[in-house]
């Protein structure tokens, strides 16, 4: 296919693709195919016009030789379109608007005064029957003054104030309903199952394989700490689930064999084989969007407040309205204070305000689960970051196996790696990532294995027990005990290094050292939360004091505790909490998950344990710390903002109504003004808080610093 360069500049192509049409799904899938190219940050697919604007990190050339092959039966082959793609919706939602508009107008122009006047009773019926459906409930709302306004209008013979006042509610509530569902469609597909492959089971033998290439009828293995990526039903083994992410339950569910279990859970202990139903995630994506529309967790306190507000206001807007007719025995006037009302402003921005902002985030593929977590990170006054995996590389390596009791470095490390790869964790994936690297290829050699949180991993291998992890959970827990002419090799084990130790029959047969540097930018943000209002940052990890202590220095942290485990989490968070500060915890492991449970806001971040991100408030997708910043000022700006809608929605809205009470204003420039007004402050509330431009301002990059991250994330992605 071909494509005519429209515009360009450093790093941004815009392009037209040369058809003569091009439908939604093959939009949607030029989109795809463009995403998951190497160098390629951002794609934009416009299906009417065939534009295609790409954001990129590799050369020009690379881009135009890419695009110079494509063709949507290659594509087709090579890529699965987007999932849940929301570009039906918007194309709707703007013929919606685009009809409204029209209709309108059209009426006002070609249809004569009195076929309008009939039209215009029969468009009222509707909003006039809802205004007595609620007085009969004795409920007084927005759809009470509606249709008392409406219907003075008419009554008044002010037909065409009553049909602008028809018009811009629905336009507003069609702006508003496409914002809602937009931004819960956004967050529902952040909020989807990140899983790639999974552990398929045929006879005695389990094989990784795509998740893509599973059908119906398959057996796959799920481990402790593991999302279900399917729903299915449990064939072998009892496990206790974790559903917070369907259900909002936060206990785990016993689960035995021949109950359902649903995509979207996660295992919290045991493991279990699962025969599975549906080969598709599509079931989850419409529980999620359900959760969404349905959860409490979606609304702040400012929104729950709007909207108790906006209800309250109702009643005094029609005491307002009464006492203007009653002291001036004007209708006219009466009706130009009842045309205006505080609950459509209050609540049209608030929510669209929020949902923009989480929707704001998502582009940048961080997820906000609930309104009131942007809320609170506003407020937020102490951070808590884990160690390994957080504040240290997300890809960290092993440099060092040292055997003991006459045991092979290579095949030590071939049986840590085959142990490992059940259980993703950064420290988990370099003993896989070294063992590849070093061609060790393995045949699963060990019987069921048992993951213990915080801890490591233990098994059978040839009758022997085999565990592997933290010094403490081997040699305290387990009491794996060193040979004496071992000793003097252990004690020589360096510090500066983070150890996995793995023991078989009771005796300890290798420590494998891994290299955890901290990422280069955990100092600059550590410095700007510090400028952001954050009175405390501390740093939680299991690893040793003295590794424990030189990070701290490095960093300028407040605080730091060692070797703790994960209950130590959660109690300091809790000690915090009482003490009165609302805390941040952000971590990314099983080992995490009480403390990011506990904290206000937990955050997840890089590509850590399924069950961290399930469990976590927020999840952060990017390798790189500043996103930290980035959010706590998007939720600074957010708050800034809803407290400017509400003076605003008060004060103008205020004005209108003196004006109107003292007859200054007719009901029909009233209306026009009040609703207006309102259809502006919900576009202003879907407009960016933070600009590419004042993103730049804010988190400056060094010139060293940008080639590190760069390098660092062309180095992750490959891994």
């Amino acid at each position: 296919m071909r494509f005519y360069i429209l515009h360009e500049s450093p790093g941004r192509i815009r392009l037209r693709a040369d058809v003569k049409s091009m439908s939604l799904e093959q939009a949607d899938l030029l989109e795809a195919w463009l995403l998951s190219q190497s160098g390629v940050n951002q794609v934009s697919v416009h299906e009417r016009t065939f534009s295609v604007t790409v954001i990129y990190e590799n050369d020009r050339a690379a881009i135009c030789r890419m695009l110079a092959g494509f063709s949507f039966e290659k594509a087709a082959s090579q890529t699965q379109p987007l999932a849940h793609s929301s570009r039906a919706m918007n194309r709707k939602f703007k013929e919606k608007l685009v009809c409204l508009v029209l209709c309108h107008y059209a009426r006002r122009l070609f249809l004569p005064a009195p076929v309008r006047r009939v039209l215009g009773i029969i468009r009222s019926i509707p909003r006039i029957f809802y205004a007595l459906k609620a007085l009969a409930h004795r409920r007084l709302t927005v759809e009470v003054l509606d249709g008392i306004a409406i219907g003075v209008s008419l009554l008044t013979g002010d037909y065409p104030t009553a049909s602008s006042v028809r018009f811009l509610l629905r336009v507003g509530e069609t702006l508003e309903e496409w914002t809602h569902k937009r931004s819960v469609d956004n967050l529902a597909r952040s909020m989807a199952l990140q899983v790639d492959k999974v552990w398929r089971r045929n006879g005695s033998v389990q094989k990784q394989m795509p998740l893509s290439d599973v059908v119906p009828g398959d057996l796959i293995v799920i481990h402790t700490g593991h999302v279900l990526p399917l729903d299915g039903i449990i064939e072998e083994g009892e496990v206790m689930i974790n559903q917070a992410s369907l259900t909002g339950e936060s206990v785990p569910v016993a689960k035995s064999p021949g109950t359902a279990v649903y995509a979207g859970s996660v295992v919290e202990e045991g493991n279990c084989v699962v025969r599975v139903t549906a080969a598709t995630g599509g079931n989850r994506y419409d529980r999620i969007v359900r959760m969404i529309e349905e959860s409490e967790r979606l609304k702040s306190g400012v929104e729950v407040h709007a909207s108790s507000l906006a209800d309250k206001l109702v009643p005094w807007c029609l005491a307002g309205s009464a006492l203007t007719w009653l002291l001036t025995r004007n209708i006219s006037r009466a009706v130009s204070v009842l045309m205006v009302d505080f609950s459509c402003a209050l609540k049209l921005s608030m929510p669209i305000s929020v949902l923009s902002a989480m929707s704001e985030a998502g582009r940048r593929k961080i997820t906000v689960k609930g309104g009131k977590f942007m809320e609170k990170l506003s407020e937020s006054d102490t951070v808590i970051f884990d160690k390994t995996g957080t504040l240290t590389n997300a890809c960290p390596t092993v440099v060092k196996v040292q055997p003991f009791h006459n045991e092979n470095a290579d095949e030590m490390l071939r049986i840590a790696a085959c142990l490992e790869e059940h259980f993703p964790h950064p420290v988990a994936n370099a003993v896989v990532r070294a063992a590849k690297e070093r061609g060790l290829e393995h045949s699963e050699m060990h019987s069921e294995i048992e993951y213990v949180v915080a801890h490591g991993i233990a098994t059978k291998i040839n009758g022997k027990r085999t565990v592997i992890g933290s010094g403490h959970f081997v040699f305290e827990d387990e009491n794996v005990t060193i040979l004496p002419e071992d000793q003097p090799r252990f004690d020589a084990l360096s510090d500066a290094l983070s150890w996995l130790y793995l023991s078989i029959g009771g005796t300890l047969s290798a420590a494998i050292g891994i290299s955890d540097p901290l990422h280069p930018e955990a100092k600059r943000t550590i410095e700007a939360l510090h400028g952001e209002n954050i009175e405390k940052i501390v740093m939680l990890t299991g690893d040793n004091k003295k590794a424990a202590k030189a990070i701290a220095k490095q960093l300028g942290l407040d605080e730091t505790l060692a070797e703790v485990l994960p209950e130590d989490k959660a109690s300091y968070i809790s000690a915090e909490q009482t003490e009165g500060r609302t805390v941040i915890m952000i971590g990314d492991g099983i080992n995490d998950t009480p403390a990011l449970s506990l904290a206000d806001v937990g955050i997840a971040v890089g590509n850590g344990a399924v069950i961290a991100r399930e469990i976590a408030d927020v999840t952060i997708a990017a390798d790189d710390l500043t996103e930290l910043v980035y959010l706590k000022q998007l939720s600074d700006r957010l708050m800034r903002r809803i407290h400017g809608n509400y003076r605003f929605v008060i004060g103008f809205n205020g004005v209108l109504i003196l004006f109107g009470a003292l007859g200054l204003l007719t009901p029909a420039v009233s209306a026009l003004l009040h609703n207006t007004s309102t259809l502006l402050l919900g576009l202003h509330s879907m407009t960016e808080l933070m600009p590419s431009a004042k993103l730049a301002a804010l988190m400056p990059l060094t010139e060293d610093n940008d080639k590190e991250r760069k390098a660092r994330k062309v180095s992750y992605n490959e891994t």
